[in-house]
Formats: C-alpha cells, structure tokens, sequence
C-alpha cells in the first residue's frame, strides 16, 4: 500500500510578501510622473517646478539628507539601529566650520568626518560593547552634540571676528563648476517651456549645473556604498551581522569588528553631510542648521527599503520639496497640490484593480478634496511650503510601511558568543 505526502505550505517570511519593483517598471513609473508634471505645469503655468534652477537648488538640499540616509544605511545594514545621525551630523556642522575657517574649506570636509565618526564611537561603544538600547543611545548623541557644539562655539567662535555663540566667521567657498556646453544649452532648452522635453532638460540641466565638488563626491558615494555592501566579500560579511549575527560568528565572522565598522563609517558620512552644511550650503555654521536633516535622511532610507539606489530617490523627493521653500515656493506648491490629486486617482484606481475597496475610496475622497483645494485656492499659506518636507517625510513612511523590510536583527541585542 502506497502512501501520499502531502506538502505542507511554508509559512510566510516578513518582507517577502511582495515582489520587487523591476528596474524597467520603476523607469516606466518615472517617465509617467514625468509627463504629468509637464502637463500640470502647462495648465497652471508654474514653469518654476521644472526648472533648472529648481533643480539644481533640490539636488542642493538633497546631499546632506543623501549623505545622513547613506549613513543609517551603513549602520542598519550591520545591525545596528542610527537614531543619531541628527547629533553626528550637528558635530560635522560645527568641527567643519571650525576647521574651515582657519584651515581652509577641505580642511573643515576632512575635520567634519572625524566629528561625525567621533560620534560614531560613542554609538558604538553603548550598543555594541555595553549592549545599551539603541534608541536610547540615539537620542543620548543627540542631546550631547546639540549641547557640546553650543558650549563649544562661546569659547571659539564668539571671539572670533564675524563670529558668534551661534554663529561661525565665514568660511572659502569650495566653488562651483558647470558642464561646459551642455549646461547652457540645457537651460536655454528648458526656458522654451516644451511640453516633456524642457522638463526633462531641466531635470538634467540641475545636475549638471552649479556643481560643487563636494556634491559631485557624494553622488558617487550611492554607487560605491551599493558596490562595498552588495559586491564584495566584506559587505557580505557585514550584512550578514545585520541579518543573524548568531549563524555569522559561527562562519568565523567577527561581529563586534564589522559593527564598529559600520557605525563609524555611519557617523563620517553624517559628519561629512554635516560639513556640506555649513562649508557648501551656507558658508557658516549656524546653532540649528541640520534642522532635523537627519531625521529625514533616516525617513528617506527607510523610503528606499535599505537600499542606495532606493535612497537617493527618497533623498531626491525631499530635496526637491525642501527646495521649494526656496524658489517659489506658494505657486509651486499650489500647483504640486494639482499634481497629487491625478496621482491619487491613478492610486485609487490601483487599489480598485487589487480589490481593496475601503482603501480605494478613501483615496477618491482625498484626492476629491485636493480637487477642491487647488479650484479654490490661488496660492498656499507660507506656513505650509516651509512644512512641506516635513508632512512629506510623514506621507512617505505612512504609504510605504507595509511593503518594507528591514534587516532581520536590525536593532536586536547581541553578545559574543551567544550562540554557543
């Protein structure tokens, strides 16, 4: 008598439950947006949105959001959760500029790294070796930078001339360079105001135009970060502590040693969009110039799934709302709100298509009122283009929570040897 095994279903893994955008889906989304951006700008005549300069000022205020999101990217990947990055990048503004000043503007890049990876110790030194909750650590570094800086800054900046307590003198520029030819070309291509065509060359014409070298080295920072974690033997190993630190040090793994490295290299990369800061974006160090910035470059990793390429879109997205404060920004804004209302009826029509009604209608009800909001209104309150970072970086979370995944021990308690 013969008998039937009968597979038994394997249970469900966190994270897995979608499948991965495709790179052609994703250029495809892209070029969509694209065309509906060109279309908005021509019915509301806000050509400000696309703009060369628009863009060249989003990728701006992009680098130092890049740079922190790269940063958290570093330390979350080894296992380790990066609260601080606000705090490490709070020490890169202030040991930039001090150095900056005296020593030169590439003194101060190299001097911000140092500060930031010097905060990076301390992290490491809590949650690694004492095993001190990671969040608690977090916020700790925080606190203590935003406190050492201004303690620091009475005894070195306020003496100093054009200085302050919460003010650095100016710092050299590091200067900026265009791409010869193509950039001028570019932009005269994006005043005709074409439909697609201008709004690409603008998209293109920012990152080609008014260029820092600063800006130019952390761009290439994503493709190498994917390159050290993705395609070579100590990126496996160093992942491997942030996916089971336990199965990595019985392969004769030395967690401690990656985790350290991890967050040190976290803390230089927040330090070093902290430099960029002061030395590229303000020629000074302000009290509160990060304004939260790494708080956000931790949204935008989160955004882009601990992925570089999926953070430097999110970095984008929230360069780009960040510069609207700039240039514009109540037309701009008013016209974005025109923007979203289409998105969320092609949204509310994706839900329709999985079958989830509730959802659906909620999003027809939201983009109705957004409808509602753009046919009544000229312009948007002041108030809410300088908000509008910030509610985006709570729209993103919100919307992309339930499609993520993070690495399995991210955050999680390790000892040495605890596997034994």
């Amino acid at each position: 008598m013969s008998t039937v095994t009968v597979a038994k279903p394997q249970a469900k893994q966190p994270g897995r439950g979608s499948r991965r955008m495709s790179l052609p889906v994703l250029l495809l989304i892209i070029a969509g947006v694209l065309v509906l951006t060109s279309a908005v700008r021509l019915i509301t005549g806000a050509d400000g949105i696309t703009s060369t300069g628009q863009m060249s000022t989003a990728l701006r205020l992009a680098v130092p959001i890049g740079l922190a999101g790269l940063g958290g990217l570093w330390s979350e990947r080894s296992g380790v959760v990066n609260i601080g990055l606000e705090g490490m990048m709070i020490l890169g503004t202030w040991f930039g500029a001090w150095a900056g000043y005296q020593w030169g503007p590439w003194a101060g890049v190299v001097l911000g790294i140092v500060g930031g990876a010097l905060g990076a110790v301390l992290h490491a030194i809590a949650t690694v070796t004492f095993n001190v909750n990671h969040i608690v650590s977090g916020v700790a570094i925080n606190i203590l930078a935003l406190g050492v800086t201004r303690y620091l800054s009475k005894f070195t900046f306020e003496n100093a001339p054009q200085g302050s307590s919460k003010q650095s003198p100016p710092i050299d520029s590091l200067g900026t360079f265009d791409i010869p030819g193509l950039s001028d070309w570019l932009i005269t291509l994006n005043q005709k105001h074409w439909f697609v065509i201008s709004d690409l060359a603008g998209l293109v014409g920012g990152l080609v135009t008014d260029l820092s070298p600063l800006t130019v080295i952390a761009v290439a920072l994503v493709p190498v970060t994917w390159w050290v974690l993705w395609r070579t033997s100590f990126g496996l190993r160093l992942r491997s502590c942030g996916e089971n630190p336990v199965a990595a040090e019985s392969l004769g793994v030395n967690v401690y040693k990656y985790k350290y490295i991890a967050v040190i290299v976290s803390g230089a990369f927040a330090g070093l969009g902290g430099a960029f800061l002061s030395i590229v974006a303000s020629n000074v160090y302000l009290d509160g110039q990060t304004a939260g910035r790494g708080y956000i470059g931790l949204a935008a990793m989160i955004f882009g799934n601990w992925m570089p390429g999926g953070l430097a879109l999110g970095a984008g997205l929230f360069g780009y709302t960040d510069s609207l404060n700039l240039r514009g920004g109540t037309v701009n804004v008013h016209a974005l709100i025109l923007l979203l209302a289409i998105l969320l009826v092609f949204g509310a029509a994706y839900l329709a298509w999985k079958k989830k009604v509730v959802p659906a209608v909620v999003t027809v009800v939201i983009s109705a009122l957004m409808f509602v909001w753009y046919a009544t209104t000229n312009e948007v309150p002041r108030q809410l283009v300088t908000a509008t970072p910030y509610i985006v970086t709570l729209l993103v979370l919100s919307l992309s929570a339930q499609s993520l995944r993070m690495p399995k021990a991210d955050g999680m308690p390790y000892r040495k040897g605890q596997g034994k």
